[in-house]
């Protein structure tokens, strides 16, 4: 049995506030992230793929499952990466079966070109609070999320 805590009209409302600003907050990044991986012509999409690369622990099937995406769907985003020329892919030196994936001379460019826009944006929009602000914000916004992750296995757990 679910119990409901009543609630103000006023404490209703500063709640919708706060999701409609953290919706806003949340169209904004999405927003940013799509300008970011434009400005070096990319998709979101791709930009997570090259970026996993550049890890060098890079494996297809692995990236497909963490991102719940098909192998049929990262292996698209391969092709265009590897027809932008910013990654090559050699076999594997112990199985020929795999696949090696590596960013080229170009693709180490744009992920540093990347990683240089986000910082530059970073040190422009959150550089101007102060650290109690900035902790506040944070403290809120992990117990939110360990609010809604809670809440969610509440939930899938019920059905």
């Amino acid at each position: 049995m679910v119990y409901y805590l009543p609630m103000s009209s006023t404490q209703a409302s500063r709640i919708h506030t706060a999701i409609a600003c953290l919706q806003r907050l949340t169209d904004l990044f999405a927003e940013r992230r799509q300008q970011l991986a434009r400005s070096v012509g990319l998709s979101e999409q791709q930009w997570a793929v090259l970026e996993e690369i550049s890890s060098e622990h890079f494996m297809p099937s692995l990236f497909a499952k963490q991102r719940e995406s098909s192998a049929a769907a990262v292996s698209k985003i391969l092709r265009q990466l590897l027809g932008k020329e910013v990654v090559s892919v050699r076999l594997g030196a112990r199985d020929g079966r795999q696949r090696r994936y590596e960013l080229t001379a170009k693709g180490r460019r744009c992920i540093e070109g990347l990683r240089r826009e986000r910082e530059s944006a970073i040190r422009s929009v959150w550089s101007g609070f102060d650290s109690a602000g900035l902790d506040a914000f944070a403290c809120f916004g992990t117990r939110l999320a360990q609010r809604l992750t809670h809440y969610a296995e509440s939930v899938k757990e019920r059905t």
